[in-house]
């Protein structure tokens, strides 16, 4: 099995691609968040291997998301 990724970002489409060029890959997508709020509590839940984080978003922006996630 290929390492888990959490794909955050505000647009579907732009988390679709980011699946369709992972997933034949190999890897495995642990989850998705459409903003920095949810991707902090799916990052404490399903504890990915790595995180995909769009930098702009509304509610809590990638940057501060990260931040959050980095601090934990």
């Amino acid at each position: 099995m290929g390492k888990k990724i959490l794909i955050v970002d505000d647009a579907t489409f732009v988390r679709t691609m980011v699946k369709d060029i992972l997933v034949p890959r190999g890897y495995e997508i642990a989850g998705e968040a459409v903003n920095g709020n949810e991707a902090v509590l799916k990052y404490e839940q399903l504890k990915p291997d790595l995180v995909t984080m769009d930098i702009t978003m509304k509610e809590k922006d990638g940057l501060e998301a990260a931040r959050d996630i980095l601090s934990k």
